[in-house]
């Protein structure tokens, strides 16, 4: 898992182990992000990225030039990957949980 696009392009990300996480495809988060930026809802807007899982979602918006995101997820383990992957990208001061 990888973010696709933006400041932070060809970054691995950390996800965690088991069937109960379902990582976003590159092909749907380009589309979803392709469609966000046509509207103008990417740069300088806020993101809250539910069932957070990687928190893949979430970091490619701040890659992609967001100014902060919220990321919400109910496993223990989902929100440590999110963490490690956020501070290593250093979005830590951009990011919530």
């Amino acid at each position: 898992m990888r973010v696709i696009a933006g400041v932070a392009k060809g970054r691995k990300l950390v996800a965690p182990i088991g069937d109960h996480i379902r990582p976003t495809k590159d092909r749907v988060k380009e589309a979803i992000f392709n469609s966000l930026h046509s509207y103008g809802l990417v740069n300088d807007k806020s993101f809250l990225d539910l069932f957070s899982g990687t928190g893949s979602l979430g970091i490619e918006a701040l890659s992609r030039g967001a100014n902060s995101v919220v990321f919400v997820d109910n496993h223990e383990e989902a929100i440590d990957c999110i963490t490690v992957n956020v501070e290593k990208l250093n979005y830590g001061s951009a990011s919530k949980y």
